[in-house]
């Protein structure tokens, strides 16, 4: 029974991942963006709660020190937004959890820089604010997310839709896209002719 149960889920993660072969548009859309703001010395800057913020801080960490192993090159400005908890607790405290994001962004950026706010469902207030005031600054916008894309949907400048209500499996989506994006970006940056 529990074998069953497996495969049925490997099944139902094989087809999620067919599906987003429907954002190739939106991907090579992203991967430029992102490539030519670092190429002009902009920041990317990711925000998500949860496993979301662990998903943002696992691809700016790859960005700040090594994505791949044999792969060496200089660090890039990519910033996760929810790595301070010094910050985020005061934030929260003092003004509301709605605006760690926007308050730390509004602190760090130009509009020479990127978001990227990753966010299952769409509807977090503090993805809301952040997307609204990166809108408002002209500050470009990727949203990672899930389901119908809920509220964010709207505030971002180009969305990448997974399209499932299972929080693990959009997660796991998420960092897919994450990597491939951002290795596709690196190899542009070292001029890497080669792609993996």
């Amino acid at each position: 029974m529990e074998n069953l149960n497996l495969i049925k889920t490997i099944q139902k993660k094989i087809e999620l991942d067919k599906s987003i072969l429907g954002l190739t548009k939106e991907i090579n859309l992203a991967i430029d963006k992102i490539y030519k703001i670092l190429k002009s010395g902009g920041k990317i800057f990711l925000c998500g709660n949860g496993g979301s913020a662990a998903d943002a801080q696992h691809i700016a960490a790859e960005f700040l020190v090594r994505l791949r192993p044999k792969i060496n090159r200089k660090p890039f400005p990519v910033i996760s937004l929810a790595t301070d908890t010094s910050t985020i607790t005061a934030c929260a405290n003092d003004y509301g959890y709605e605006y760690i994001f926007k308050r730390n962004l509004e602190a760090l950026s130009t509009n020479k820089d990127l978001l990227i706010a990753i966010s299952t469902s769409g509807n977090s207030k503090n993805i809301i604010n952040v997307l609204k005031y990166a809108k408002k600054r002209k500050i470009f916008s990727i949203g990672f997310l899930g389901n119908k894309g809920g509220n964010a949907k709207k505030f971002c400048n180009l969305n990448l839709l997974v399209p499932s209500n299972n929080v693990a499996r959009i997660q796991e989506t998420h960092i897919f896209l994450g990597h491939f994006i951002f290795e596709k970006v690196e190899n542009l940056l070292i001029n890497k002719k080669n792609y993996d």
